[in-house]
């Protein structure tokens, strides 16, 4: 399971918890490019702790996935405009 859906049922099923507090405020630094104190991190147990340098990891990685397909969905659009402007200049 994608400690995306860990830290979900987490929060949903211990919302008092300091973990709860801690990995709902990181996510929604994360979500909205905002700063968070790495100090919040080191209050954890080790086991969430790890769940929240997980979290990070699949984060950035999940952020590198969606820049690539947006990259590609540029790149097609742009060829298929060069492939447009050609077959314009040719039928002049």
């Amino acid at each position: 399971m994608r400690v995306i859906k860990k830290a979900r049922r987490l929060i949903l099923n211990q919302p008092q918890s300091l973990a709860a507090q801690t990995l709902s405020k990181l996510i929604l630094a994360l979500e909205n490019e905002t700063e968070f104190s790495i100090s919040d991190l080191y209050r954890l147990d080790l086991k969430e702790f790890e769940m929240a340098i997980s979290l990070l990891e699949e984060w950035r990685l999940d952020r590198y996935y969606e820049g690539k397909a947006k990259l590609f969905d540029l790149s097609v659009h742009y060829h298929q405009l060069v492939a447009d402007a050609a077959k314009a200049s040719a039928s002049k």
